[in-house]
């Protein structure tokens, strides 16, 4: 059962490592990777010298940043309120609703939300009834910082509470029983039993989430930016995208690479740290 899922991880992500000898060259197509010629680390430092590379850099780490934090609370509180309902029919309903967006590319999503928060679209129009200013949500730079972040947790944020549901139903009832006869709230049973609970949980998923740090999701990003919101808007993997239209393979290599390392460094911390807080280890 493994073998389908061991081949692709072979044929896609370990077969093409060679290619990251092209971070360290002028890499020309025709010559190929054995006649182009040795740079050593120009590329790399060419990631940082370049024009607008320090804000692009900037760009993805603040995106990043926001989209991991909100994307690790809004999830936990949401499986916390969801785990309290009693009805088992609005439970499955809520969840069925709340998952349907992660099955949905960025292309669809994307081209409804072009349509959704125009200028005449649907959102500004209930601005000018309720007599507030149109805002350009995908025209200025910090709407569209919010934009990417807050579609992307609406997106996401169903789908990630099942970890945290399947924690939930994990926690020993007793724990629970105990409190109560003590005279805990359920408040207070939340504070004491059922947050320590999916505090390993927490870490696993933040630690994961550590290693697309210099992502930002390149399929939301690459849809939705356009040239008015490029100087706050333009991230990492659409920078490189451009670049690597214009033929430049070994800058798209290097930051590839960079990118890899910077991820692997950030996981190996987060592990450290979930072993060290939360007494979470893999091996």
């Amino acid at each position: 059962m493994l073998l389908p899922a061991v081949l692709a991880a072979l044929v896609f992500k370990y077969a093409p490592m060679p290619g990251i000898i092209m971070a360290f060259q002028n890499f020309k197509p025709w010559l190929g990777i054995t006649g182009s010629d040795w740079v050593g680390l120009d590329n790399f430092r060419m990631i940082f010298t370049m024009h607008g590379s320090v804000q692009v850099i900037l760009n993805t780490l603040l995106i990043s940043v926001l989209k991991i934090v909100f994307g690790l609370l809004v999830p936990v509180a949401f499986a916390l309120l969801l785990n309290e309902f009693r009805n088992m029919a609005l439970k499955r309903t809520v969840q069925t609703f709340v998952y349907l967006p992660h099955f949905m590319s960025w292309v669809i999503l994307s081209g409804i939300l072009l349509d959704v928060l125009s200028l005449d679209g649907i959102v500004n129009r209930l601005l000018t009834f309720l007599h507030l200013e149109p805002v350009m949500f995908l025209g200025d730079g910090n709407w569209f910082r919010v934009t990417v972040i807050v579609s992307d947790l609406w997106k996401e944020f169903g789908f990630s509470a099942i970890v945290f549901l399947a924690a939930l139903s994990g926690i020993n009832p007793d724990l629970y029983e105990a409190a109560e006869i003590d005279g805990a709230g359920r408040w207070q049973q939340t504070l004491h039993i059922t947050l320590p609970s999916l505090l390993p949980m927490m870490s696993v998923v933040f630690t994961l989430s550590l290693g697309s740090m210099l992502s930002a999701n390149f399929d939301q990003i690459y849809n939705l930016i356009n040239p008015l919101v490029l100087q706050q808007g333009d991230i990492i993997d659409t920078f490189v995208f451009r670049n690597f239209q214009a033929g430049q393979y070994s800058l798209a290599a290097a930051v590839g690479l960079f990118k890899s390392a910077v991820g692997f460094i950030l996981i190996g911390c987060g592990y450290y740290g979930a072993y060290k807080w939360t007494n979470y280890r893999v091996f």
